[in-house]
């Protein structure tokens, strides 16, 4: 799709969005959805917690916001009374969307979209509508400037959730509760996937606590249905997405000096395609090695003392 000659894109597709008790960072990705004007939002807001008293008065002001939209729109909202948590309102939250809708933009309150980003979703939502191979849309894109190919986006293995799109016919068969699955059988599904012994190692040990029920997240589950169908994802080759929830308050996102947080925003110009089809690996393994840690592990990993340790397991294999 050309960029279009008026710089403010109206998006074709519907919106999720997703509050919960910020409603400074609400308000600034509300303002960059009104830029766009969706014909229909959704909105879904998980309720204060109970052993917080102040998060009740910070819940209705982020939805008290959504009382600015004033362009022709059917707003729809889910709003609970009481904290369900990351885990159940959010999952709870999309099956809500994709009961109603065949497919979307989903957006949380701490992703803060380029205009870019609405266009770029509705080109790939219409383009791979029907291609079973590609199973998500992802919007951020960490790889510090580093494009991959000369089209607009490449092809990947990961599935970002920093601003995203997607399709009813992947939601689902999402399983919030991994239940398809076993602990024993998921490291040499993860080897056909991953080449690095720690990337294997730390997926494992997430799946590991997801079925323990020790992570309060719905979006690893996500990313290990699409791992499993061996299913690509498309990021694009600039960042349309800037995570500006970093911090204290945030319940995943706490590291404010994180590289992946507050990233600039940038403009994709006219959307062009690449020839394969193929996941970059290289792309993945770049965003891994700063998520999991990966040069420290393996410089670790290559002392003699460990190496020795290694070698006198061996003998008892």
């Amino acid at each position: 799709m050309s960029a279009p000659d008026n710089p403010v894109y109206k998006t074709q597709s519907p919106i999720l969005f997703i509050i919960f008790n910020r409603p400074d960072t609400t308000q600034r990705v509300f303002d960059k959805i009104k830029e766009t004007q969706p014909q229909r939002l959704y909105v879904a807001a998980d309720g204060p917690r109970a052993t917080k008293p102040a998060e009740a008065g910070m819940c209705e002001q982020a939805r008290a916001i959504i009382n600015q939209v004033d362009w022709p729109c059917e707003v729809k909202t889910l709003f609970r009374d009481s904290n369900l948590g990351c885990k159940h309102a959010v999952s709870s939250a999309i099956d809500w969307y994709f009961e109603n809708e065949e497919e979307g933009i989903i957006l949380e309150d701490d992703c803060l979209p380029a205009n870019d980003f609405f266009r770029y979703c509705d080109t790939m939502l219409e383009r791979y509508r029907y291609d079973t191979r590609i199973r998500h849309v992802g919007g951020c894109n960490l790889q510090m400037g580093k494009k991959w190919g000369n089209a607009s986006y490449y092809f990947s293995n990961m599935t970002h959730v920093w601003g995203w799109a997607g399709w009813r016919r992947v939601w689902k068969e999402y399983d919030k509760e991994l239940s398809r699955y076993h602990s024993n059988e998921i490291r040499p599904q993860l080897e056909t996937i991953f080449s690095d012994k720690f990337i294997v190692d730390t997926w494992e040990e997430i799946f590991n606590h997801m079925k323990a029920d020790r992570i309060n997240t719905w979006d690893y589950q996500l990313a290990f249905l699409n791992f499993f169908n061996n299913s690509l994802s498309v990021i694009p080759n600039v960042n349309l997405i800037s995570n500006i929830g970093f911090g204290e308050n945030s319940t995943h996102t706490t590291d404010a000096n994180s590289l992946n947080a507050n990233l600039p925003l940038g403009k994709l110009g006219d959307i062009t395609h690449p020839l394969y089809v193929l996941p970059q690996k290289g792309a993945d393994l770049f965003t891994l090695r700063y998520d999991f840690n990966i040069e420290a592990r393996w410089k670790k990993y290559n002392r003699p003392k460990y190496k020795v340790k290694r070698w006198f397991k061996g003998l008892f294999k």
